[in-house]
């Protein structure tokens, strides 16, 4: 009797470890994604905005874009501060005036905020885009704009 009830929750644990095991092993292959999953998304027009992760900053990224034929066209990019009321453009650097490396970044950023929509463009997947060297943040909010955008459309 004794050996009974000692083998019971050892054969209770194989049984609950292979039934998680087939469980994985089940699915189709549908169901499972992997990272080159492709994403199909409707032809049409996406607007989203977003702060990225920079949720306690006053910037909000604001994207616009089509999509025709499975392809990013007139995309266009901006970060707005909120707090001032303008727009981050290539002068916005004045308000690190002498500080060389808030000028730099504001540079930097300024170059990703132009060149993240072409990059955009010519990938066609923004999980495919790759940051500029020094230009993460507007990277990040570009980024979160876009699938703010692919979100807000799929919700409709």
């Amino acid at each position: 009797m004794k050996r009974y009830f000692t083998s019971v929750p050892v054969i209770l644990l194989l049984l609950m470890l292979s039934a998680r095991i087939s469980q994985g092993q089940n699915l189709k292959t549908a169901d499972k994604q992997s990272p080159d999953s492709v994403v199909t998304v409707k032809d049409g027009t996406y607007e989203g905005m977003s702060r990225g992760k920079y949720i306690y900053e006053p910037y909000w990224g604001r994207v616009r874009f089509t999509i025709k034929d499975g392809k990013y066209t007139e995309i266009r990019f901006g970060i707005r501060d909120s707090s001032l009321h303008e727009t981050f453009d290539g002068k916005y650097e004045k308000h690190f005036e002498g500080n060389a490396e808030y000028i730099q970044q504001s540079r930097n950023d300024w170059k990703g905020v132009q060149t993240y929509p072409k990059n955009l463009a010519g990938k066609g997947d923004v999980n495919k885009l790759d940051a500029i060297s020094g230009a993460t943040w507007s990277y990040n909010i570009f980024r979160a704009s876009v699938n703010e955008a692919l979100k807000n459309n799929n919700d409709r």
